[in-house]
């Protein structure tokens, strides 16, 4: 298992490798969607069983991906 950053792991035998919220099965990527579509962050928490820090280490890894890439111009 790899710690991309502070509470989002992720492991070739869990959820096909896709980085989750760490000690679940939720997938970061499912949660990030749900707050872009503006889904309200209190439902999320419910409907997945996380915690606001959790929620936290999502836009950490938002964050983290951004700082990843770069455009060119063509």
């Amino acid at each position: 298992m790899t710690e991309i950053v502070p509470g989002i792991t992720a492991d070739p035998a869990r959820a096909f490798g896709k980085p989750v919220i760490a000690g679940t099965r939720v997938p970061a990527a499912t949660v990030l969607g749900l707050l872009a579509a503006g889904r309200p962050e209190a439902e999320i928490l419910a409907e997945y069983d996380l915690t606001t820090e959790q929620i936290r280490a999502v836009f950490r890894y938002a964050a983290w991906l951004a700082s990843q890439q770069s455009l060119r111009a063509s």
